[in-house]
């Protein structure tokens, strides 16, 4: 018989270990010079800073972040979907024994 308790601490390990890595990518930062282009991205997918030819562009900057979020939201309710299934999958297998 499977144990519940022991599948409740695998999950908070996981998710402790996720946030964990979360906090380390925000840390970390990206930088690209190309084509008179400068940007600076942190670990995590938010533009810090866009330079073109030397002009600061807030604006791009900020369509840039908000498409980036968008496509994140996008990703993770397909996860979300994914981690549904798995749950029914898992729950439908320790019903059975």
């Amino acid at each position: 018989m499977m144990n519940p308790f022991k599948q409740i601490g695998d999950i908070k390990r996981m998710r402790d270990q996720a946030m964990q890595i979360q906090r380390e990518l925000q840390s970390e930062e990206v930088k690209v010079d190309k084509n008179g282009v400068h940007i600076v991205i942190s670990g995590d997918q938010k533009i810090k800073e866009l330079l073109s030819n030397g002009q600061s562009d807030g604006d791009v900057q900020d369509a840039v972040n908000e498409a980036i979020k968008k496509s994140q939201e996008v990703a993770a309710k397909k996860l979300s979907q994914m981690q549904g299934g798995l749950s029914g999958l898992l729950g439908g297998m320790g019903g059975g024994q």
